[in-house]
């Protein structure tokens, strides 16, 4: 051990002990995250572990050459990080759609991945639906909420107004 005492509030900023988080610096606040890219990420979580046991399966059965079976595979894989990235932007929604559309077009390959990218492009078009409508209802309760309670930035007393009426 250093011998350096652990007790709340020595190390980082003060803090009341016995207190959560005291002692540890500030944080920034998260971000929330919307529905939508929720439940996205989660689609595109799955399929990418259904993605590369499938690559790994074509390559053990030799369906595929193995750059076309492992190259591909872990292009799509790759392809499916880089869109769970993204979700937060509309280019990462778009990524999911070609991810989709990929997977389909794998069935070309192999008959099988027409089921498994019929079954997930169902799931990520139900999804997006799904999550878009829950953002707009979550944005519009927000809406009116600060509408029924605004926020005064300016403060409640005066003093922020002065030098604004007209001289009488």
């Amino acid at each position: 051990m250093s011998g350096a005492s652990e007790t709340p509030g020595e190390a980082g900023t003060p803090g009341v002990p016995g207190e959560p988080g005291a002692g540890l610096p500030a944080r920034r606040a998260r971000r929330t995250r919307t529905m939508r890219e929720s439940l996205g990420s989660i689609v595109l979580g799955f399929e990418l572990i259904i993605v590369f046991l499938g690559a790994l399966v074509l390559f053990g059965l030799h369906s595929l050459p193995a750059p076309v079976a492992l190259g591909g595979g872990a292009a799509l894989v790759v392809l499916m990080i880089v869109a769970v990235a993204l979700l937060r932007y509309p280019v990462g929604i778009i990524l999911g759609w070609a991810v989709q559309l990929i997977v389909i077009a794998a069935g070309l390959l192999v008959p099988a991945f027409f089921i498994v990218g019929a079954i997930f492009t169902a799931m990520w078009t139900y999804c997006m639906i799904v999550g878009g409508r829950i953002d707009r209802r979550d944005r519009l309760a927000r809406e009116s909420a600060e509408f029924a309670n605004p926020q005064n930035d300016i403060g409640t007393d005066n003093e922020s107004h002065r030098g604004t009426e007209k001289p009488e």
